[in-house]
């Protein structure tokens, strides 16, 4: 297993294949979540492993995590920042959002397990879909905070690397994300 060598970078491209295939998954949901569309946000996941791949070839395998999502976290900074300039520059309504992202439902390809009971699947899918909508609501850097620390596990000082910022301020957004996650989430806690 790749996690194994310390001090020691990939070299085989079976070992880099094996690392991106450890983040690919959870970097596609956290890009989804901060965009809106499965298009985009798979863009943005393949353009950041490139960027790992060509820049941080010969780095040691403890810090490719860390690169990758502050690589992601870059990724995803410049695509808001390209909607934003769209935005400003295009004239009203000629740039609408197109239905791409609409046909990803994260409830639906959750897969149910065949004990639940319609009544738990039922509550499952609304407190998903609660959960989708809770995360979106949130401010980008408190959001990808959130991700990154609880759904990727990284540790608050791998967070400040990819994020690019001190372990105070990942402190302090991680509990910002929690308190309005837990407001906007009070009514669908088991």
């Amino acid at each position: 297993m790749i996690y194994g060598m310390n001090g020691r970078s990939l070299e085989s491209s079976q070992e880099w294949d094996e690392f991106l295939k450890t983040v690919e998954r959870r970097a596609l949901l956290m890009a989804r979540v901060a965009t809106g569309f499965q298009d985009e946000a798979f863009d943005i996941v393949q353009d950041a492993m490139l960027g790992l791949v060509k820049k941080y070839r010969n780095k040691p395998v403890e810090e490719l995590k860390p690169l990758f999502y502050r690589i992601l976290q870059n990724r995803i900074r410049d695509w808001y920042r390209r909607q934003n300039f769209r935005r400003r520059w295009q004239f009203w309504g000629s740039f609408a959002p197109g239905d791409e992202g609409a046909s990803f439902d994260p409830v639906n390809n959750y897969p149910a397990s065949e004990s639940e009971d319609p009544a738990g699947i039922l509550l499952r899918d609304e407190a998903m879909t609660a959960l989708d909508a809770a995360l979106r609501k949130l401010p980008l850097r408190q959001q990808q905070t959130f991700l990154l620390r609880a759904w990727e596990g990284l540790s608050v000082s791998e967070t400040a690397i990819a994020m690019k910022c001190s372990e105070g301020t990942v402190k302090a957004q991680y509990f910002r994300a929690l308190h309005t996650l837990r407001v906007e989430l009070e009514d669908h806690r088991p």
